[in-house]
């Protein structure tokens, strides 16, 4: 909401919690804890609704959503797509839906957590799913475009391998690295620097947050973890037999080969509503390229 105020666009919105509508509205911004007020309003408007919620409250808000406000394209900024998208289709809005997940974020949660500058320089996922309507899909890469962010397109169950090799495995490591530090009591984590600090940030995320993420994405992330165990299982027997070079070698070209993708390559010449556009935008997200303005006959 800061980030989209900021790019001067209209915004007000709903939260559940009497705490965070008054620390919204004391900053200014337009927050109701009554849904239905604002999906009327949205609906009036034809306003662009983003779903901001864990994914254990989809269902209820698209529910709402389908009640009151079910002509709004609609968008969702959830960490797991494949999911809403099933969720989207059982309430009959998948017309006028494009998934969203913008890869930025801290370890805090709640209305003070967030800041306009978020944004700024991150990818944001746009859904590339076939049956995407160009306009909606449009109106949503717009949105994060004007926060600041590039667009990737990929197609949602893409997204949620993704998501769990570079987000939902990371929180998993995190919540192990630090009950191995604490399991060796306070001498531990009197020696604990960098490595243990920066390996462990994100263990600070609130635990509800990262159940909704990590049991929403369980398919994904239970193929990535065993892949991930294997490797472990494998460095263990190494070591037993006085070696580690062979993870420490491939860990170590694996992070300079993330280090050295240098800028993004652009997006360029794929109109939404074009013949096989989805195609072309997932084909462009699989190698890695981002959309960094719209294309002149949609702007």
């Amino acid at each position: 909401m800061r980030a989209a105020h900021a790019a001067g666009r209209s915004v007000y919105g709903y939260n559940r919690s009497g705490g965070p509508v008054a620390a919204a509205q004391a900053d200014g911004y337009d927050v109701s804890s009554d849904l239905g007020a604002v999906l009327s309003r949205a609906q009036a408007d034809g306003a662009l609704l983003v779903v901001a919620v864990p994914m254990p409250a989809v269902n209820t808000v698209l529910q709402a959503i389908a009640t009151t406000a079910r002509d709004c394209p609609l968008t969702d900024v959830v960490s797991v797509k494949g999911p809403v998208a099933d969720l989207v289709r059982d309430h009959g809005l998948d017309g006028r839906y494009v998934g969203g997940h913008p890869m930025a974020g801290t370890a805090e949660s709640g209305w003070a957590a967030g800041f306009a500058e978020l944004f700024k320089g991150a990818t944001w996922v746009v859904s590339a799913d076939e049956g995407r309507d160009p306009v909606v899909w449009t109106e949503v890469a717009r949105l994060a475009l004007d926060c600041g962010a590039a667009v990737i397109p990929a197609e949602s169950r893409e997204h949620d391998d993704a998501a769990a090799r570079i987000s939902h495995l990371p929180h998993l490591f995190a919540e192990t690295l630090a009950l191995s530090g604490v399991r060796g009591g306070d001498l531990t984590l009197a020696l604990a620097a960098g490595s243990f600090r920066d390996g462990t940030r994100v263990a600070g995320t609130s635990p509800a947050l990262v159940d909704a993420m990590c049991e929403a994405n369980a398919a994904a992330l239970l193929r990535v973890l065993d892949e991930a165990l294997e490797t472990l299982a494998a460095a263990r027997t190494a070591l037993a037999g006085g070696s580690t070079s062979e993870l420490t070698k491939s860990g170590f070209a694996a992070h300079q080969k993330y280090l050295g993708r240098g800028g993004r390559p652009s997006i360029t010449g794929i109109v939404p509503g074009d013949h096989e556009w989805l195609a072309r935008l997932r084909d462009a997200g699989r190698r890695g390229e981002a959309l960094l303005t719209l294309p002149r006959e949609i702007s």
